[in-house]
């Protein structure tokens, strides 16, 4: 297995050196032969949007999910691009919009809160690029040695950050936001009953975490969402530093968890084919409710 692995990644090097237009037209076309093989994904993904668009018809939904079975493609292709193109090439190609500074200028500590599109190494690659400040984040630990090695490294490549994988106890994570770390937070997969409210997601209960808000309120945290985006062709991307939150957090986690909800469902609704549908959102459900899946 970690040789196919050393393959695959030896492939996403080569595919780095080309433009970035004709990256993005292999991995439109590696979605489109997804589409047709992931039939369990491509059903989670069917699921999601009718649960949480039921506005749309059947073919709209569809359509929407076909798109993004190309998106996801192009994010997992381009990955290769994010780790091991040079810092140039993606200053020039990752485009901000917003305050990225903030952080930096911020004497406090600071949480970015970045929801699950399909763009989200992207946002995390620009907190380094963009901005001198230290971050921290978690990832989710990869059952194949060479995958995880190589994600880490390629998060941590330009010596300005640090991950905590998600498995071990928060202590680690804390003491770096202590010592001055941003932390880039993903507040928005389903890790069960835990810890979680469950609170409407596009008019769905969805077991949500309450920890972006009981984490900021015990450090004193600054919370600023930051949203990306992958740009048609070769055009690049797209990292918006929205508005740090004033109201944000309160007293109320429940509360707090159900308004970071509305605010990703705004941002889900402004461009519903980049968002992660593939995830089982709303798998974990209230006690006696059937799945949904």
């Amino acid at each position: 297995m970690n040789v196919v692995a050393r393959l695959v990644l030896g492939f996403l090097w080569l595919l780095s050196w080309l433009p970035l237009a004709l990256q993005a037209a292999v991995g439109r076309g590696l979605g489109r032969l997804l589409w047709m093989l992931a039939g369990s994904r491509r059903r989670i993904a069917l699921r999601n949007l009718e649960l949480t668009m039921p506005e749309k018809s059947p073919e709209e939904r569809r359509a929407i999910a076909r798109e993004n079975f190309q998106w996801i493609a192009r994010s997992i292709l381009e990955r290769g691009l994010l780790w091991y193109a040079s810092p140039e090439r993606l200053r020039r190609l990752i485009h901000v919009e917003g305050d990225v500074g903030f952080a930096e200028r911020s004497p406090g500590a600071v949480m970015w809160l970045a929801p699950h599109f399909v763009a989200l190494d992207v946002a995390g690659q620009s907190t380094q690029l963009f901005q001198n400040r230290p971050v921290g984040s978690i990832y989710q630990r990869q059952s194949i040695a060479v995958f995880d090695e190589a994600i880490r490294k390629g998060r941590l490549r330009f010596a300005n950050g640090q991950v905590f994988s998600r498995h071990e106890k928060a202590l680690p994570l804390i003491r770096a936001i202590r010592r001055g770390y941003a932390f880039f937070n993903l507040p928005d997969m389903d890790f069960g009953p835990q810890e979680a409210a469950f609170v409407p997601f596009m008019g769905v209960p969805a077991a949500t975490l309450m920890a972006p808000s009981k984490m900021a309120r015990s450090l004193a945290m600054t919370v600023q969402p930051v949203v990306a985006e992958i740009l048609p062709g070769g055009q690049g991307y797209r990292v918006r530093y929205l508005e740090p939150w004033k109201d944000f957090p309160t007293d109320d986690p429940v509360a707090d968890a159900a308004r970071m909800n509305e605010w990703i469902a705004s941002e889900v609704r402004r461009n519903p084919s980049q968002y992660y549908w593939v995830h089982k959102r709303f798998k974990t459900r209230p006690p006696g409710e059937a799945s949904l899946y």
